[in-house]
C-alpha cells in the first residue's frame, strides 16, 4: 500500500498566486493621483458648469451645460475647485476682462458661483436709468429686435420652483401648434462692439441705479435677463453681488455650451436623448463684435 502526502506547490503556481494579489496601496494611490489631476485641471485650466437660473436668458437657458476657462484673468483663491482656499486679494498673472465677457463671479458673503456679463471696467462711471445702462455719461446703444421665442412647453424649474411665471402674458401659439413665450428683446452694444441680446419686460427696482465709478481691480456685471438677475445692482444681503466685483472674485470666463437639457430628463435612458435641446451644443459664449463704429447714446425705440 502506498501513502500519498500533500502535494508540494510548484514554483509556477506560487508565482501565479502572488500575481493574483491586489496591491491595494498602489490602487488607492493611483485613484488619489487621478483625483488630484482632475482637481488641478478644474482649478487651473477649465471646468464644466450647469445653469440653474434664468438670469442670463436668452443667451443661457436653464439646463445649459458649459465650459468655463480658469486662466484668462489669472488665478486667485476663487480658482480652486469648491473654493477651498481662504479669500485673498492675491492674483497670479492678472488680467482684466473685456466688455461683454461672460464671467463667473462669487458674491462677498458666500462661496457660490454666479454667472453674469461684464458691462463696465475699472475706472468707468456706470448708472442704470429706466433699465438703460449709462456708461461714462452716455447711454449704451440698444435697439429693439424681434422677440426671442422661449419654449412654453419645456419644464422651466429654477432651484425647485417655476421660474417663468411672469412671462405668461407673452405666451403665443405658433402655426405648428407649439406654445412659446415671445418676450420683449433688445440688442445691446458696448463700446468695444461686443453685442448681445437682453430681455427687459417689466419695471423693477433695479432698473435704476445711481452712478458710481468702478474701482480699480473691479468690474461691474449684470445678467442679460435684466428683470431677473441678482447682479452688481443688487445688495449682497438680497442675494446680489453688492456692487462692483473684485477681480480676485472672478472665477473664470464662459467659453461655449457643451449640451443643453430641457428639463424632461427622467430615469428612462430614452429621455436622455429626447431631452436634448437642438442647436445649442458647441455654441460659443464669446460676444459677437458688431461691425462699424460704435456710437454710445443712440436712441432707444422703446417707450419708457
Amino acid at each position: 500500500m502506498s501513502l500519498t502526502g500533500n502535494p508540494t506547490m510548484s514554483p509556477s503556481s506560487a508565482k501565479t498566486d502572488e500575481s493574483d494579489k491586489i496591491n491595494w496601496f498602489a490602487e488607492i494611490r493611483g485613484l488619489v493621483l487621478m483625483l488630484l489631476a482632475v482637481l488641478a485641471f478644474h482649478s487651473l485650466v477649465a471646468k464644466p458648469f450647469y445653469i440653474p437660473s434664468t438670469s442670463m436668458m436668452p443667451n443661457l437657458l436653464v439646463g445649459d451645460r458649459l465650459v468655463v476657462t480658469k486662466y484668462p484673468y489669472g488665478w486667485s483663491w476663487v480658482s480652486a475647485s469648491f473654493h477651498v482656499l481662504p479669500r485673498s486679494d492675491t492674483r497670479i498673472w492678472p488680467a482684466t476682462p473685456e466688455y461683454g465677457d461672460i464671467v463667473v463671479p462669487v458674491p462677498p458673503s458666500k462661496n457660490e458661483d454666479y454667472i453674469k456679463r461684464v458691462v463696465a471696467l475699472p475706472g468707468d462711471r456706470i448708472a442704470v436709468v429706466n433699465g438703460r445702462i449709462v456708461l461714462n455719461g452716455q447711454q449704451v446703444k440698444r435697439e429693439t429686435v424681434p422677440a426671442v421665442r422661449i419654449s412654453a412647453e419645456e419644464t422651466h424649474v429654477c432651484e425647485g420652483h417655476p421660474c417663468l411665471d411672469d412671462f405668461e402674458e407673452y405666451r403665443a401659439r405658433l402655426p405648428t401648434g407649439e406654445e412659446v413665450y415671445e418676450v420683449p428683446t433688445y440688442r445691446e452694444t458696448l463700446p468695444n462692439g461686443a453685442t448681445y441680446l437682453v430681455l427687459d419686460h417689466v419695471n423693477r427696482g433695479y432698473d435704476n441705479y445711481q452712478e458710481i465709478t468702478v474701482p480699480e481691480g473691479h468690474v461691474f456685471v449684470m445678467g442679460d435677463n435684466r428683470d431677473h438677475s441678482a447682479d452688481s445692482r443688487a445688495p449682497d444681503l438680497n442675494g446680489g453681488l453688492g456692487g462692483p466685483v473684485p477681480l480676485e472674485n472672478i472665477g473664470g470666463r464662459a467659453e461655449f455650451i457643451t449640451f443643453s437639457l430641457d428639463g424632461s430628463t427622467t430615469w428612462n435612458p430614452l429621455s436622455w436623448w429626447s431631452s436634448l435641446r437642438d442647436g445649442r451644443s458647441w455654441t460659443t459664449l464669446r460676444p459677437e463684435i458688431a461691425s462699424g463704429a460704435i456710437v454710445a447714446g443712440a436712441p432707444d425705440d422703446r417707450d419708457d
